[in-house]
C-alpha cells in the first residue's frame, strides 16, 4: 500500500473511533459541527502551557487557555485585555496592576479568580520548563514569586518586576502561552509527587478558553470541544479535530475527498495541484517563523569562524526557495522576522562555491570534513536538508543526515548533543526581544545555565553581544531600540553559528465551506474559535 493510501486507511480507522464516519460510507464527509484539520503534529511534547514550547503544542494552548493580555490581529497586533479588563503601570515602570474580568469560569465550572492567576505564574516559574525564562527574566523565581505576584482581592493581580522594562515588552510577554491561566483547584487535584500537575496536564487541560481538550493521542490526533460559555461567546465550530498526517500528498488527497476540511502543511507541489480545484481555497499569512541551521560550537570544526562563514556561502538559498519552498517560505537572513520592530532586509549571503572553499582552506580544512545534521522527518525540512547536503558536498563537507520525529530531534537539540540542527524558531510574543534574546543572548554557557536560549543550545559564548542585547530591552525610545537591533543583527549575520535562511509564509488549503480562519504571526495567534463551516 502506498504512503498516501496508508494515511487514508489510518485516518478512516481513527475517524471511525471518534464517531465521525458512518459504517456504510467509504469516504465520509466531516460532520457539520466539526472542523477536521490534517496537520503535522509530531512536534508536540506536552499540552501543559507551562512546558509547551513547540509550534503545535503552543497552538493547542492558545485555543484552550486564556491569558491576562492578548493581541488584536485585526489592529496591527495591538495589545488588548483578555482576562484583564484593564491595567495600570506605576510611574517607575516596576509595578503592574490588573483588574480581572468578572464572572469568568473554567471549563470545570470553577470560578476564575486572582488566586488562579497567582498560582499559574508561581507554577510556571517554579517548574521553569523550556518557556519559563519568558517570566523569570523579570526577576521572578520560585523563592520570590509570591512576593512579586500578589492578589490583594479576588479581582486584582499586582506584579512587580525587577527593572523598568519597556512596558510593551513585559505586556507582550504576558501574551505568551507560559502565562496562560490554569484552574488551580483542578490542577492541584491531579498533582502527583509535587509535580504541580505536570504529568496530568501533558494529556489534559484545565483552562477557561474557547475549547477544552476532549482527547489527545500523541502522534495521532487531538480533539477539542467548544466551551459554550466562553466569555467571548460560544465558538462557531462545536468540535475541532486535528489529525497527524505527516505527508503533504496524503493531506491533499484527504482534503480533495472531503475527509478533512483543512490541510495545514501542503508543499509547493501540493499547493500547485489544488490551486485550480473549485472546491478548495488557499489562505495565507506571514508567519514570524525563521528557518535556520544551528551549528554546535562544541564541535571543534564548527567552532572555527571561517567554517561558520563558509557554510553560509555554501547554501543555495535561491535554488531552495524556487524548487522546494516557493509560496511557503521567502528568503530571509536575519533573526528578526519582517514585521517586527528593528527587522532588516539585508541578505549578505548567496551560493558561492569558490568563496566557501577558500574559507574552508583558510580554516585548515581544504579537504572538507564530516558532520551530522539532525533532521525532522517531514517536508520541506528533509528536502531542504538534502539540498544543503548536496551543495556542501561540492566543497568536500560530507553531511550525514540523522532523521527523527520532532520530539526526538528537539530533545537532542535541547541537550546540546547535536552537531547541526535544522529547524524553525517562532516568536513567543510579538516584541523583538523574543528573537533577539534567543539568538543573541547567552548569560551562562555552562551546562547548569538557567536560561537555555538558542545561543546556549549551540554553545555560543557571547558576553558582549549579550550585554548589548539585554540593555536594549530597557530602551523606551522605539526608534533608538530599532537601530540597535539593526546593528546587532548585522554583526550576528557575520559571526554567529546560525545559518538563517527563510521566513515562513503559512498556508492552509481549506474546503470552500470553511470561513473565518485567520493565520496569525505566531503559534499563539492561530485561533480556532472564528472558524465556521457552512
Amino acid at each position: 500500500m502506498g504512503n498516501a493510501m496508508r494515511h487514508v486507511a489510518k485516518l478512516m480507522a481513527v475517524s471511525a473511533f471518534a464517531g465521525l464516519m458512518t459504517t456504510t460510507a467509504v469516504f465520509a464527509q466531516t460532520p457539520k459541527d466539526t472542523v477536521v484539520m490534517a496537520k503535522q503534529i509530531d512536534d508536540i511534547i506536552t499540552l501543559d502551557p507551562a512546558e509547551a514550547f513547540e509550534f503545535s503544542g503552543v497552538e493547542v494552548g492558545a485555543n484552550v487557555y486564556d491569558k491576562l493580555i492578548g493581541v488584536d490581529l485585526a489592529n496591527g497586533n495591538k495589545l488588548i485585555g483578555e482576562l484583564a479588563e484593564s491595567w495600570t503601570v506605576s510611574p517607575d515602570q516596576l509595578t503592574y496592576t490588573f483588574k480581572l474580568r468578572p464572572n469568568v469560569k473554567f471549563h470545570s465550572g470553577n470560578a476564575l479568580t486572582a488566586a488562579d492567576v497567582v498560582y499559574s505564574i508561581q507554577r510556571a516559574v517554579t517548574l521553569n520548563k523550556s518557556p519559563g525564562f519568558i517570566l523569570t527574566q523579570f526577576g521572578l523565581n520560585k523563592d520570590t514569586v509570591l512576593e512579586k505576584v500578589k492578589a490583594p482581592d479576588a479581582n486584582t493581580v499586582v506584579i512587580t518586576v525587577s527593572q523598568p522594562f519597556a512596558p510593551t515588552f513585559f505586556l507582550n510577554c504576558l501574551t505568551s502561552g507560559v502565562a496562560a491561566v490554569v484552574d488551580s483547584k483542578l490542577v492541584k487535584a491531579n498533582e502527583k509527587d509535587g509535580d504541580w500537575g505536570n504529568a496530568w496536564l501533558k494529556l489534559n487541560s484545565a483552562g477557561s478558553g474557547a475549547y477544552k481538550v476532549r482527547s489527545y493521542r500523541p502522534n495521532e490526533q487531538y480533539a477539542l470541544d467548544a466551551n459554550e460559555s466562553w466569555y467571548k461567546g460560544a465558538p462557531k465550530a462545536k468540535r475541532i479535530i486535528v489529525r497527524h498526517v505527516a505527508e503533504p500528498a496524503s493531506q491533499r488527497l484527504l482534503l480533495e475527498k472531503g475527509d478533512v476540511d483543512m490541510a495545514r502543511n501542503l508543499s509547493k507541489d501540493q499547493l500547485a495541484s489544488v490551486k485550480d480545484n473549485k472546491d478548495v481555497e488557499i489562505v495565507q499569512g506571514d508567519k514570524g517563523y525563521i528557518l535556520y541551521l544551528g551549528l554546535n560550537q562544541k564541535n571543534p570544526n564548527l567552532a572555527k569562524p571561517e567554517v561558520r562563514e563558509a557554510l553560509k556561502w555554501l547554501v543555495d538559498y535561491a535554488a531552495i526557495e524556487k524548487n522546494i519552498v516557493e509560496g511557503t517560505y521567502k528568503a530571509h537572513e536575519s533573526f528578526l522576522p519582517n514585521g517586527f520592530l528593528g527587522a532588516i532586509g539585508d541578505k549578505p549571503y548567496k551560493f558561492d562555491l569558490a568563496k566557501g572553499k577558500e574559507l574552508l582552506a583558510k580554516a585548515g580544512l581544504a579537504n572538507g570534513f564530516t558532520v551530522t545534521m539532525d533532521t525532522r522527518s517531514v517536508n520541506p525540512i528533509t528536502d531542504i536538508a538534502q539540498a544543503i547536503q548536496s551543495t556542501w558536498g561540492q566543497a568536500g563537507v560530507k553531511l550525514e543526515l540523522i532523521p527523527g520525529d520532532g520530539k526526538q530531534t528537539l530533545t537532542k537539540y535541547r541537550a546540546r548533543t547535536h552537531d547541526i540542527y535544522i529547524g524553525q524558531w517562532g516568536p513567543d510574543y510579538l516584541d523583538p526581544h523574543t528573537n533577539a534574546e534567543t539568538f543573541a543572548i547567552n548569560e551562562n554557557n555552562g551546562e547548569d545555565a538557567k536560561s537555555k536560549t538558542l545561543a546556549w543550545r549551540n554553545a555560543w559564548d557571547i558576553p558582549e553581544m549579550t550585554k548589548k542585547t539585554q540593555a536594549n530591552v530597557l530602551e523606551s525610545d522605539a526608534a533608538k531600540r530599532a537601530a540597535v537591533y539593526g546593528d546587532i543583527q548585522r554583526e550576528h549575520q557575520k559571526v554567529s553559528p546560525f545559518v538563517i535562511m527563510f521566513q515562513q509564509v503559512e498556508v492552509t488549503a481549506e474546503r470552500k465551506n470553511i470561513k473565518g480562519w485567520v493565520i496569525g504571526p505566531s503559534s499563539d495567534t492561530n485561533f480556532y474559535w472564528t472558524i465556521s463551516k457552512g
